[in-house]
């Protein structure tokens, strides 16, 4: 689970960069800040909430 958490975040990284240095794909940049919060916000929350984690 967490391997599959940290490969998401590192392909929201990578689309925000691309994002970034693409001028024509700011939206894209806007999109993975969003998903990588969303990942990580839902990846603390679930890792706290299991029991003996």
């Amino acid at each position: 689970m967490i391997g599959f958490l940290i490969t998401l975040l590192i392909i929201w990284i990578a689309l925000s960069v691309l994002g970034f240095v693409i001028e024509g794909l700011f939206w894209l940049a806007v999109v993975g800040i969003v998903l990588f919060l969303a990942t990580s916000a839902w990846g603390w929350f679930t890792r706290k909430s299991r029991p003996g984690a």
